[in-house]
């Protein structure tokens, strides 16, 4: 019975070795992974700075199209209105 006791130990002893070495293997690799900065490149920084332009370009093409057309001609009738002492 001792012997039986013995030896399941130390299966269960090898197996807890064998699932810590898989995750000190898998923290090494994760952490080389995260830390390699080799897939930036020029031409992925390019596209980054030209969809950032694009965005922000029509950004500014709507809102200059909403003050041009919703915003300024009724803030004009207001400043006129509040102006008009004769009426």
């Amino acid at each position: 019975m001792v012997h039986l006791m013995k030896k399941a130990k130390a299966s269960v002893s090898r197996k807890l070795m064998a699932v810590k070495d898989t995750a000190v293997y898998l923290a090494l690799r994760s952490r080389n992974v995260l830390s390699a900065n080799a897939g930036e490149g020029y031409i992925d920084t390019a596209i980054k700075i030209l969809i950032a332009v694009v965005l922000g370009a029509l950004l500014l093409a709507g809102l200059y199209a909403l003050f041009g057309e919703t915003v300024l001609p009724t803030l004009t009738e207001r400043i006129r209105e509040m102006f008009n002492y004769a009426g």
